[in-house]
């Protein structure tokens, strides 16, 4: 697969790094890529400046903070125009209860995730906004029952890198 972008194997296990634990200072980053402070600060300014380090988040745990129900939801639209996926996809922007969203090929069009205080709370949203929404046809949802896995969007094998 080729690249999009400039990168060798410090600048991959730099991602791999941050991926991992976005808070350590530069002086645990360096060390553990293997080169000094200065040039590793350097890099991670260039992954920020070329995008490809987008951002820096915490994980919140949701339960712990009493949003217990997480969902997923496929929807598919009527019509499928430039214009209609586009409004679509804005509404999904003013949608607290939707954490993420993706325009999918398929069946559906769109599949949301979707974090809620309770059933109410996100079957209300189901029925009152999600299925009410001009253009939107069906609407298939998924009750998660725990999650398994959790890791960063990107695999990172170093090995495999250098190859690359």
């Amino acid at each position: 697969m080729p690249l999009k972008a400039d990168l060798d194997a410090i600048d991959w296990k730099i991602l791999r790094e941050l991926q991992d634990d976005g808070r350590m200072t530069n002086v645990e980053l360096s060390k553990r890529v293997g080169i000094s402070a200065p040039p590793c600060l350097r890099r991670v300014k260039k992954l920020e400046e070329t995008g490809i380090i987008r951002s820096y988040r915490a994980l919140l745990d949701n339960r712990a903070l009493g949003f217990d129900v997480v969902a997923f939801c496929l929807v598919g639209l009527h019509h499928q125009a430039e214009v209609e996926l586009k409004a679509f996809a804005d509404r999904t922007r003013n949608w607290p209860i939707v954490r993420s969203a993706w325009m999918v090929s398929g069946e559906s069009d769109y599949l949301l995730h979707c974090v809620a205080s309770d059933l109410t709370a996100f079957q209300t949203f189901v029925i009152e906004d999600l299925t009410s929404t001009p253009n939107v046809d069906t609407v298939r949802t998924a009750l998660t029952i725990r999650q398994i896995k959790e890791q960063g969007l990107v695999t990172i094998d170093v090995a495999d890198t250098a190859a690359r």
